[in-house]
C-alpha cells in the first residue's frame, strides 16, 4: 500500500511540477513584445513534445542505425555485413519473405474483403448489429487473436482442434499438425519460400484486420454524395457500374489509408506469430526474428540490421501513400 501511494505522489508531483512550468512559461510569454508573444506560446508548448520525439524516437533511431554497422558485441565497425548476412543466410532470408507474403496476401485480402463486406452490408437489415459482429476482432488484441486461432488449430493430443475435426469430417484422419507442418497435402514448398503454416497465420490477420477497414469504408461509402450516384443511374448505369466508376473513385482515399496502415502492421507482423509457433517451424517475421537475435541472443549489430530493414521496408510504403494521397485530393478538387 506504502509503495502504491508513493508512486501516486511522485505522478501527481510530476505532472504537477509539469504543468505548473508550463503554465509559468506561458505567463512569460505575455511579457515579450509585439509579435514575439504568439512565438514564445508556439514554442512553449511544441518544445515538451518535440524533446520527447528526440529523446525517444529520433536519438534512438540514430543510435540503431549506427549499431548496424557493427560487429555484435558493438565494437568494431564491419560496413554492411550484417545486411549481407540477412540475405545470405537461408533462415534469415526466409523471414524477409515471410514478411513479404504477410503484406502482399494480408493487405490485398483485408482490403478486398473489407471492400466486400462493406458494400454489401450498407443498408441491409440489422446493419448495424452485423458491421458490430464484423468489427469484434478488431478489437481484440493480436496476441489474443492468436491464442483463439491456437485452438482452431490445435493438433492431437488436443482434442479441441476444431480445423481437425472439419478434416475428420471430410475424410481426413484428423491428426494434422497444421502449425508445425509446412506442406499442403503432396505438395511441399521450397526451403525459402514460405510454408502453408505461414498461410495459415495470415489468415488471423485478415480477420483481425478486416473488421477495422470494413468500418472505415462502410463510413467513406456513406459520404458518397447521393446525386452522383443517382446521376450515374439516370444516365443508364446499374448498381454495380455505379460502386466501380463512382464510389470506389469517390473513396480512394480511405482505401489507400487503409491498405498503408495494413501493410505497415504487415511488415511488423510480431504477436500472432510469438503466440501462435513463436517463430518455429518456418514461420517467423523480421520482428520475430529482430526480437530473437537481440534479445535472446545479445548480438546488437545484426538485430539492429533487422531493425534497420523493417524501416527501411516501411519508408516507400509512407512515401507511396502520400503520393497517393495527394493524386485523390487533386481528382477530388477537380
Amino acid at each position: 500500500m506504502g509503495d502504491l501511494l508513493t508512486t501516486v505522489v511522485v505522478v501527481v508531483v510530476g505532472v504537477g511540477g509539469l504543468l505548473a512550468v508550463l503554465g509559468g512559461l506561458y505567463w512569460l510569454t505575455k511579457l515579450l513584445p509585439g509579435k514575439w508573444t504568439e512565438r514564445g506560446r508556439v514554442v512553449v508548448f511544441l518544445f515538451p513534445a518535440l524533446f520527447l520525439m528526440l529523446a525517444g524516437l529520433v536519438v534512438p533511431a540514430f543510435r540503431t542505425i549506427y549499431t548496424s554497422f557493427l560487429d555484435d558485441n558493438g565494437r568494431k565497425f564491419i560496413g554492411f555485413g550484417n545486411y549481407t548476412e540477412i540475405f545470405r543466410t537461408p533462415g534469415t532470408r526466409l523471414t524477409v519473405i515471410n514478411s513479404l507474403t504477410w503484406v502482399l496476401l494480408g493487405t490485398s485480402i483485408t482490403v478486398l474483403v473489407g471492400l466486400t463486406i462493406a458494400r454489401f452490408a450498407d443498408g441491409m437489415r440489422s446493419e448495424k448489429a452485423a458491421k458490430s459482429l464484423i468489427f469484434i476482432p478488431g478489437a481484440i488484441s493480436l496476441v489474443g487473436a492468436g491464442i483463439i486461432w491456437k485452438f482452431v488449430y490445435a493438433s492431437p493430443p488436443s482434442e479441441v482442434g476444431l480445423l481437425n475435426a472439419l478434416h475428420k469430417a471430410f475424410g481426413g484422419n484428423g491428426e494434422k499438425n497444421w502449425l508445425i507442418d509446412r506442406n499442403l497435402g503432396p505438395f511441399t514448398p521450397p526451403a525459402n519460400a514460405p510454408g502453408f503454416n505461414t498461410f495459415l497465420l495470415i489468415i488471423i490477420f485478415i480477420w483481425a484486420s478486416t473488421g477495422f477497414a470494413t468500418v472505415l469504408f462502410s463510413a467513406a461509402m456513406k459520404g458518397v454524395p447521393d446525386s452522383l450516384v443517382e446521376a450515374a443511374r439516370v444516365d443508364g448505369a446499374t448498381r454495380r457500374q455505379a460502386f466501380y466508376k463512382v464510389t470506389l473513385p469517390y473513396i480512394r482515399a480511405t482505401i489507400i489509408t487503409v491498405a498503408t496502415t495494413t501493410t505497415i502492421a504487415g511488415l511488423k507482423a510480431f504477436d500472432i506469430v510469438a503466440a501462435t509457433t513463436g517463430g518455429n517451424f518456418g514461420t517467423s517475421t523480421i520482428a520475430n526474428e529482430f526480437f530473437r537475435v537481440y534479445f535472446v541472443q545479445a548480438r546488437d549489430g545484426f538485430g539492429s540490421a533487422l531493425a534497420v530493414l523493417i524501416f527501411i521496408l516501411v519508408v516507400p510504403v509512407v512515401v507511396m501513400n502520400r503520393r497517393a494521397q495527394a493524386r485523390a485530393e487533386e481528382m477530388m478538387g477537380g
